[in-house]
């Protein structure tokens, strides 16, 4: 069996797929259609990341809260957060998804230590939520904007322009995370490292047998807690979140593969092939031949928490 990788950190978080080599910076205009049941699945990163609903409604859940983003609006999450967006009613979102890491923000050094790394490390910054009619927001939501016409376009050092616009756009992130204190680690910290540990194990392992004794073992908490971590988090048993990704991998590649269906099934950590395509029947409403007949083959753009199949 061909053994998928999955790109993680030491810490368990994921590497983001950035634009190019050598720049960290991800932008995208995106829809929650493009993902299966129009929800993303459960990740972190290094990288602090932007949403601008540009049409419809998204809900955003961040290390157990649950945000809703308006039309015009948008969030900042803070690095190193639990997060996934998903739609309202099963309606489709159309939004902007900038990521970069905190080292394009590193050149002067004194700088970053006195407005990005204080935002960084306060733990109770886990997000901010952009108001359009609210002013500093509005700033931040218009060089939003900015930066993804600029990418769209692709003029020689655009990259430059995009990187002024995020000095910019900073100031106006540092203001109001000043309004957020430090204090001690909140008691569901703990809990939420856990969850990483665990979400991790299953990026890491889908391609093999996982039991819920392995999962719960990864993040050393007996099966009862394991279990109540997953719903409390994410929403999904621990059973189901492993399905969830397997399902969603399987799908990236029958559009973007000439692999069998069989052997995307095994590939996926799927032993039986009719209970594959019973579950991916299930939650995509269509059979896996069906789904790939559907799709364009050039069509699809590797979302950043995907596994990188290279």
């Amino acid at each position: 069996m061909e053994k998928i990788d999955v790109d993680i950190m030491q810490d368990t978080s994921e590497i983001v797929h950035y634009d190019a080599t050598g720049i960290p910076l991800y932008i995208r205009v995106g829809e929650l259609s493009f993902y299966p049941g129009k929800k993303a699945l459960c990740h972190w990163h290094e990288d602090i990341e932007f949403i601008r609903i540009l049409k419809g409604e998204m809900n955003y859940y961040i290390n157990g809260r649950n945000v809703l983003l308006k039309e015009k609006d948008g969030i900042m999450v803070n690095a190193r957060q639990l997060h996934y967006g998903y739609s309202v009613s099963q309606r489709n979102c159309t939004f902007i998804c900038v990521l970069f890491h905190p080292s394009l923000l590193s050149a002067n050094k004194p700088l970053y230590r006195k407005y990005v790394q204080p935002v960084l490390e306060n733990r109770r910054l886990e997000y901010l939520y952009l108001d359009s009619s609210q002013k500093e927001a509005s700033l931040i939501l218009s060089y939003l904007d900015q930066i993804c016409a600029l990418k769209d376009k692709g003029e020689a050092g655009y990259e430059l322009e995009i990187a002024g616009l995020l000095h910019l756009l900073w100031r106006n992130v540092f203001l109001p995370a000043q309004g957020c204190l430090p204090e001690e680690e909140d008691p569901k910290a703990s809990d939420i490292r856990l969850q990483k540990d665990m979400v991790s194990y299953i990026y890491q392992h889908f391609s093999e047998k996982i039991t819920l004794e392995d999962i719960a073992a990864s993040g050393g908490v007996c099966r009862s807690k394991c279990c109540r971590i997953f719903r409390h988090y994410l929403r999904q048993s621990p059973v189901d979140f492993v399905n969830t990704y397997r399902l969603e991998v399987s799908s990236y590649l029958l559009k973007n593969t000439d692999k069998t269906i069989t052997q995307i099934a095994v590939d996926c950590g799927f032993n039986h092939l009719s209970y594959f395509s019973e579950l991916f029947a299930r939650h995509f409403k269509c059979t896996p031949r069906e789904y790939r007949q559907r799709a364009s083959i050039s069509s699809s753009v590797l979302p950043p928490h995907l596994p990188n199949q290279s």
